[in-house]
């Protein structure tokens, strides 16, 4: 797992999707809350009384428009980041030195034209597909060593 260790409740329980296409290309997007060029992979956190599958299938639907997609790998164990300590009091009122996820590598089943990120609750402003050794590059810096550990989680089931 990334990031320091600390107690559980340190860290907000979430989920990710490492979303791919036929070809072997991850979607990633740009969020709209940040000024930065970053892009990102789906996520967001998991509902009380929701499981991390769950979560995950919702997450998607919620952020892409689209649940045409299987699941193909769930990862070994939660990975965790820590955010910087300018953005702690930004995010999540405060309460959350980070996050603590569960991955998920989604083979997508349809085509482009099924995503639609302009959703009810919109987080994106662009997305594309790109090459899996491209994604720590595209992330902001404190989880690039997530994304690095989830290239190796996941090796396995992306096409190549």
């Amino acid at each position: 797992m990334s990031g320091a260790r600390a107690s559980d409740a340190a860290y907000r329980r979430g989920v990710g999707i490492m979303l791919f296409n036929r070809a072997g290309l991850v979607f990633v997007a740009q969020r709209l809350d940040m000024p930065s060029d970053a892009w990102q992979m789906p996520q967001g956190g998991i509902d009380a009384g929701e499981d991390p599958r769950t979560a995950a299938k919702r997450e998607l639907k919620e952020e892409t428009g689209t649940d045409k997609a299987e699941i193909v790998a769930e990862s070994r164990s939660w990975f965790r980041y820590d955010l910087p300590e300018d953005l702690r009091p930004l995010l999540w009122g405060g309460k959350y030195r980070g996050q603590e996820q569960k991955w998920f590598a989604m083979r997508f089943t349809g085509t482009d034209r099924d995503i639609d990120i302009a959703t009810e609750h919109p987080e994106f402003s662009n997305w594309k597909w790109t090459k899996p050794a491209t994604l720590p590059d595209l992330i902001v810096p404190f989880k690039r060593d997530l994304y690095r550990e989830l290239l190796g989680e996941f090796k396995g089931v992306l096409p190549r």
